[in-house]
């Protein structure tokens, strides 16, 4: 069996990528350099592709800064030091405008060439930054398309399934189930403001929910922080 997985360089994607591996799956990684501030996550994607020993790896460059409308790809500030409820208020501006989107149609054509059935994507509707291309409907939509849109969906021969292991978890549970699986999550980088040295800033609103979780669950993060913000 094959699989497309998502592979970020954050922390739930690489829960579900070990999710896929466990899983019995033969891992296709892929990641995107797409314009975004915190490039540091491409090299912890590499990394991790290869400690989890992904048949194949590919990195996309597409630049979504020719766009912009994010802070993750325009310049626009990174918002920090928000509470949970500021978080979700609205949508914030470190929504990249149809990013998911973009990345399943990425990942759909990879499955077609490579005769996958299956996407693996790391969304997350409980502790996320209210982004609407996270939401099990949006899944569920794009699915529903993608089997209207291939080759194998109109001939009938099989059917593709997108696949969100973590979207009815919270971000302490996620943690938990990874390292079930063996994740270590000091190769992880979950930061969108991360300073010149790749440190993350400890105050954005990935950086507190990433922080929240590890409290809940009762493990240490082990990755270290620019800011002195309260650690669980």
């Amino acid at each position: 069996m094959k699989a497309v997985v998502l592979l970020s360089g954050g922390l739930d994607s690489t829960t579900t990528l070990a999710m896929a591996k466990k899983e019995g799956f033969d891992l296709f990684a892929l990641t995107f350099d797409y314009g975004q501030r915190h490039r540091i996550e491409l090299d912890r994607a590499r990394d991790i592709a290869k400690h989890f020993g992904a048949t194949d790896h590919q990195i996309v460059k597409i630049d979504l800064r020719q766009f912009g409308g994010s802070a993750l790809t325009d310049s626009i500030d990174v918002p920090t030091h928000r509470d949970q409820e500021e978080m979700a208020a609205k949508v914030p501006v470190t929504y990249v405008p149809a990013r998911n989107t973009i990345f399943l149609s990425f990942c759909l054509a990879y499955a077609e060439v490579k005769e996958s059935n299956d996407i693996f994507i790391g969304v997350n509707a409980v502790d996320y930054s209210g982004y609407p291309d996270c939401r099990p409907e949006f899944i569920a939509a794009f699915e529903t398309l993608a089997n209207l849109a291939t080759k194998a969906g109109v001939e009938g021969k099989k059917q593709l399934n997108i696949h969100t292991p973590l979207i009815k978890l919270t971000k302490a549970e996620i943690i938990q189930k990874g390292l079930g699986l063996g994740v270590d999550y000091g190769m992880t980088h979950s930061c969108y403001n991360p300073g010149e040295n790749g440190m993350s800033c400890g105050v954005c609103d990935s950086c507190q929910l990433r922080l929240k979780g590890f409290q809940q669950a009762g493990v240490q993060d082990p990755i270290e922080y620019s800011s002195p913000l309260q650690r669980g």
